[in-house]
């Protein structure tokens, strides 16, 4: 059975892979700890102590408790030092086939959680609410793949994306257009995944992506 701290640290690496925590993210209250992971407050207290002293996180009184860089790094999967451009030289070959399969074999279930996060990115009016939905929509999409190597692939993708060096770029470029641009092209990707198109939803990706890489590195 795991310990307290063992499950805490579970979820921070969960949340570190699927984009809903990296450098600097704020994580959850005691209490919602208490809900989240069935546990007294006492025991989240200590956990959260260790995880202190260990560097993982850090403790600001009357602001919270915020993910440290470092915990980031000790996630599994892409090397510290991937950059920008490798990240989405990746994405521009992975995700667009990712979406095409999605297309073909996603459940009823599978578009439904796609359709949430969908909303729940068109909802955010701030870049780290975005940013953390974002994260959520393609990985919902390759989920729908069904493919448990393409997945373990994906996840380790998307661990590059939780390093500071991505982060710092994207908010750098990020913009209330922007943000607008992107959900609608994301509107796209999901309605050609309800339409059960392979092609329009490969091509929607692959357009996406492009913008992406065009915003992030400066290419015209």
């Amino acid at each position: 059975m795991q310990t307290v701290e063992q499950s805490l640290r579970a979820l921070l690496a969960e949340g570190a892979q699927d984009g809903r925590f990296g450098p600097g993210s704020k994580l959850p209250t005691e209490r919602a700890l208490v809900e989240q992971l069935a546990a007294p407050r006492s025991a989240i207290r200590r956990a959260l102590e260790t995880l202190e002293r260990d560097g993982v996180v850090i403790r600001h009184v009357g602001r919270g408790t915020f993910l440290t860089e470092a915990a980031v790094q000790q996630v599994d999967g892409a090397p510290a030092d991937t950059s920008p451009a490798e990240i989405m030289q990746v994405r521009l070959l992975l995700e667009p086939g990712v979406a095409a399969l999605a297309a073909r074999v996603a459940t009823q279930a599978d578009l439904d959680r796609i359709g949430e996060c969908l909303a729940g990115g068109g909802a955010s009016e701030d870049f780290e609410g975005f940013e953390s939905w974002d994260a959520r929509l393609h990985r919902a999409i390759a989920k729908a793949a069904h493919n448990g190597l393409l997945m373990n692939m994906f996840d380790v993708l998307n661990t590059a994306r939780a390093l500071p060096v991505w982060g710092t770029l994207k908010r750098r470029t990020s913009s209330p257009e922007r943000r607008r641009c992107y959900h609608e092209e994301h509107t796209a990707i999901v309605e050609a995944l309800c339409d059960r198109d392979p092609e329009a939803a490969a091509a929607g990706m692959r357009r996406h992506l492009e913008h992406v890489s065009d915003n992030l590195l400066g290419r015209h």
